[in-house]
Protein backbone atom coordinates (compact mmCIF):
# COMPACT_ATOMS: atom_id res chain seq x y z
CA UNK A 1 0.00 0.00 0.00
CA UNK A 2 1.69 3.56 -0.81
CA UNK A 3 1.50 6.26 1.71
CA UNK A 4 -0.90 8.20 -0.58
CA UNK A 5 -3.91 5.45 -0.04
CA UNK A 6 -3.11 5.74 3.77
CA UNK A 7 -4.64 2.99 6.20
CA UNK A 8 -8.25 4.25 6.11
CA UNK A 9 -8.59 4.07 2.07
CA UNK A 10 -11.46 0.93 1.55
CA UNK A 11 -10.05 -1.64 -1.85
CA UNK A 12 -11.96 -2.60 -3.93
CA UNK A 13 -10.58 -5.60 -6.03
CA UNK A 14 -11.64 -6.49 -9.42
CA UNK A 15 -10.72 -10.28 -10.06
CA UNK A 16 -10.77 -13.54 -11.33
CA UNK A 17 -13.13 -15.43 -9.51
CA UNK A 18 -14.80 -19.13 -9.94
CA UNK A 19 -14.19 -18.76 -13.51
CA UNK A 20 -15.45 -15.35 -14.26
CA UNK A 21 -15.15 -11.90 -12.53
CA UNK A 22 -16.55 -10.43 -8.88
CA UNK A 23 -15.30 -7.58 -6.56
CA UNK A 24 -13.40 -8.60 -3.29
CA UNK A 25 -13.52 -6.34 -0.30
CA UNK A 26 -11.99 -7.52 3.16
CA UNK A 27 -11.55 -11.05 1.74
CA UNK A 28 -15.27 -11.58 1.09
CA UNK A 29 -16.20 -11.56 -2.79
CA UNK A 30 -19.53 -10.26 -4.13
CA UNK A 31 -20.99 -8.99 -7.71
CA UNK A 32 -20.39 -12.33 -9.19
CA UNK A 33 -20.27 -11.80 -13.21
CA UNK A 34 -18.78 -13.67 -16.19
CA UNK A 35 -18.17 -10.45 -17.57
CA UNK A 36 -15.17 -8.37 -16.65
CA UNK A 37 -16.91 -5.18 -17.47
CA UNK A 38 -20.11 -5.67 -15.17
CA UNK A 39 -18.06 -6.55 -11.89
CA UNK A 40 -16.02 -3.23 -12.58
CA UNK A 41 -19.53 -1.23 -12.91
CA UNK A 42 -20.44 -2.69 -9.86
CA UNK A 43 -17.27 -2.02 -8.09
CA UNK A 44 -17.59 1.28 -8.81
CA UNK A 45 -21.02 1.79 -7.54
CA UNK A 46 -19.89 0.37 -4.40
CA UNK A 47 -17.07 2.84 -4.21
CA UNK A 48 -19.34 5.38 -5.16
CA UNK A 49 -21.53 4.35 -1.72
CA UNK A 50 -18.35 4.81 0.16
CA UNK A 51 -17.68 7.86 -1.04
CA UNK A 52 -20.61 9.15 -1.01
CA UNK A 53 -19.98 8.03 2.82
CA UNK A 54 -17.29 9.94 3.25
CA UNK A 55 -14.77 6.97 3.21
CA UNK A 56 -12.40 7.45 0.79
CA UNK A 57 -11.93 4.21 -1.14
CA UNK A 58 -10.25 3.40 -4.64
CA UNK A 59 -10.86 0.53 -7.08
CA UNK A 60 -8.38 -1.67 -8.37
CA UNK A 61 -8.56 -4.05 -11.51
CA UNK A 62 -6.81 -7.18 -11.94
CA UNK A 63 -4.42 -6.67 -14.95
CA UNK A 64 -4.66 -3.24 -15.44
CA UNK A 65 -3.22 0.03 -14.73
Amino acid sequence: MSSRDGPDRTIFNVSPHDGGWAVEHEGLFSDHSRDKEVAKAAANKRARASQDAGRPCKVLVWGEY
